[in-house]
């Protein structure tokens, strides 16, 4: 399994409108889930999505992130909005 540093750089290289338009991004593992859990925060606006160990797997190995993506776009269509 990746640690959290590994996978919030891998997410920031993949998605770098993450920094760009100043959303926060922490990522969490949880064990009672057995998830990771990403939270993505602008102002006030917040967003937290899980991401399946397989799926992060596959964005650590060079595969796109499909769920997170989508769900980046849905917080900076939130934030756009306002």
């Amino acid at each position: 399994m990746h640690d959290k540093a590994e996978l919030c750089e891998k997410i920031r290289s993949l998605h770098p409108e993450i920094g760009e338009c100043g959303i926060d991004l922490d990522v969490d593992w949880s064990d009672e889930k057995n998830t990771w859990i990403v939270d993505l925060k602008k102002d006030n606006h917040e967003l937290k999505t899980h991401l399946e160990p397989e799926d992060a797997n596959g964005c650590m190995d060079g595969k796109q992130c499909v769920s997170l993506g989508l769900q980046i776009a849905e917080l900076r269509s939130n934030i756009e909005r306002v």
